[in-house]
């Protein structure tokens, strides 16, 4: 993706990317974490958490997916959106934003599916 292509995500990258806690909880997040986990992992207040987990969603670096659990008080958990991210000029001096995303299973698919149905409930 380069800039001219979207230049709002790419600033909401950047922006992500310039913020302490965000690169931190990209740090912690090796395996899929809960807010509370990431919270507590990184030291930072759980309000705060859960600003900065906006920020990283909506720049593309970290997805959100549900928990659903028998008991029917379903969590999210969050994870790394990304394998790897490379911001560099290109051949003509324009900004350009290069992320690598990992495979997609049918579990993570189906999660997306059960996400976007809550959004609308």
């Amino acid at each position: 993706m380069s800039a001219s292509d979207d230049d709002l995500d790419l600033a909401r990258v950047l922006d992500a990317l310039n913020d302490a806690d965000c690169r931190a909880f990209l740090d912690a997040l090796e395996e899929p974490m809960t807010a509370n986990e990431l919270s507590e992992a990184c030291d930072v207040p759980l309000s705060t958490t859960y600003r900065k987990l906006e920020l990283l969603t909506d720049a593309t670096l970290v997805d959100e997916e549900t928990e659903v659990r028998s008991d029917g008080r379903h969590r999210s958990r969050y994870r790394a959106a990304f394998d790897s991210l490379e911001v560099a000029f290109d051949d003509d001096h324009d900004l350009d934003l290069d992320v690598e995303r990992p495979a997609r299973g049918p579990s993570e698919r189906l999660a997306d599916i059960w996400a976007e149905v809550q959004k609308e409930t």
